[in-house]
């Protein structure tokens, strides 16, 4: 029989198992930490990328709100535009988009238009040269609601009792109206030249439509 070659002695081969053994711990504790390590640069990528994803979910809902604000305050001012236009309104249309090549916080370029609105085309009084047209809007005034209160003179005299006597009255009422109904006329003609009713012009219609609607009452007794 062939006896087996013991190239190594029993201690040499308890030594090497405890070499290996505290290689494999070594390994272990190694891998271990390695392990360790990777969980946590992975914890604090997760809450690294849940941070980034918290802003910018913040950042979204404030560019929504921003461009909410932007979208009606442009179309305020765009109104404003339109009103301060007064004559081919219906030709201005609608807002214009947002310009691709925009820059700038848009607020502030908002404000500087709101600026700019303010300082142009601020309602001032009607120059005297639309006197004969304040004039116009008292004499018209008068000569219509005088035309009117004959109307219901005409009634009243077709009618018997109450109706005879209560009519004359009314289109006397009716045609004292007169200048009030010129200050509407010469309202809607500041309206269109976008000014207001300073005394002057009221004074230049109060004072057609009363002269107007005394001489029309002398001339229909």
């Amino acid at each position: 029989m062939n006896e087996p070659v013991i190239s190594e002695t029993y201690a040499a081969q308890v030594r090497r198992l405890a070499e290996l053994t505290d290689r494999v711990r070594t390994q272990r504790a190694e891998a271990r930490t390695w392990h360790e390590q990777q969980c946590a640069a992975a914890e604090r990528a997760v809450a690294e990328a849940t941070e980034q994803l918290r802003y910018a979910e913040q950042e979204a809902v404030d560019a929504r709100e921003l461009v909410e604000r932007v979208d009606a305050e442009a179309a305020h001012l765009w109104q404003q535009l339109r009103v301060r236009l007064g004559v081919g309104v219906r030709r201005v249309g609608n807002p214009p988009g947002p310009a691709r090549d925009a820059s700038g916080d848009p607020l502030l370029l908002l404000h500087g238009v709101r600026g700019l609105l303010d300082r142009t085309r601020q309602p001032g009084e009607l120059p005297s040269s639309a006197n004969p047209l304040l004039t116009l809007c008292g004499v018209l005034g008068a000569a219509l609601m005088s035309a009117l209160g004959a109307g219901v003179r005409a009634l009243g005299a077709r009618n018997d009792g109450d109706l005879a006597v209560g009519l004359p009255v009314l289109a006397l009422v009716v045609t004292l109206l007169g200048p009030l109904v010129g200050l509407a006329l010469a309202k809607r003609l500041a309206d269109r030249r976008h000014a207001i009713l300073s005394p002057r012009p009221i004074t230049v219609v109060l004072v057609a439509g009363l002269v107007t609607t005394g001489v029309l009452l002398v001339l229909t007794r």
